[in-house]
């Protein structure tokens, strides 16, 4: 069978994307736009200048035909609908005009970028300055001696294999996995953990995470 070319009409897609969200008069509100890219404007805007800077790939450029292919922010939208909302390669094709193959290279693309720009900073270890500001933050607030406030949930673990479930559960009385983090007031997380416990460990660590959940 043929493989079927689709005209979506890229510019059009481009055109009504920066209508929506992007230009000086935007259809939509900053708030409606925190809440559906899950982040501010500008600061989606910082990382989509960023990562165009850094990879080429992002940039819109123009066949022999005089044809516009797709744009920065169609590739960068892509992507960053496919993470925060966890959809299809293809879910974003009838509004922003990009096909499956496309979206998944740009998301490819897009986490390859954010890693090698940002994780000097943001991926990294605390350094000593670091946790000299948080002690004294801490301190102020009325916990001294501490970095930050732990926090954990379970994530129910919806396709645990049936011969692993009774390892997995604990006081929730079904599997689950741990997300554990600690962040300071300014949002910054500086611990993360995501994963499994081993069995005889689950329930003392509950009752200790709890607990710090409690004083911190």
């Amino acid at each position: 069978m043929n493989h079927r070319i689709i005209d979506r009409n890229r510019e059009e897609g481009h055109g009504r994307l920066y209508q929506d969200y992007f230009s000086d008069t935007p259809t939509y509100t900053e708030t409606q736009f925190h809440r559906r890219f899950r982040m501010r404007r500008s600061l989606f805007l910082r990382i989509e200048e960023a990562v165009t800077a850094h990879d080429n790939y992002f940039i819109q450029r123009t066949d022999a035909l005089g044809v516009r292919g797709l744009s920065s922010l169609q590739k960068v939208t892509a992507a960053v609908r496919m993470l925060a909302y966890g959809t299809a390669a293809d879910a974003v094709d009838d509004y922003v005009r990009i096909g499956e193959s496309t979206s998944i290279e740009s998301l490819k693309r897009f986490v390859k970028a954010i890693v090698e720009i940002f994780a000097a900073e943001y991926l990294r270890r605390p350094n000593a300055e670091d946790v000299s500001r948080l002690l004294v933050e801490n301190e102020r607030r009325g916990f001294p001696g501490i970095l930050g406030s732990i926090d954990c949930m379970h994530w129910k673990w919806k396709n645990c294999p049936t011969t692993w479930q009774g390892m997995y559960s604990g006081h929730v009385r079904e599997p689950t996995i741990i997300l554990e983090a600690i962040a300071s007031e300014d949002l910054w997380i500086w611990h993360s953990f995501f994963g499994l416990q081993p069995t005889k460990y689950r329930k003392k660590a509950d009752k200790i995470i709890c607990k710090q959940s409690l004083i911190y």
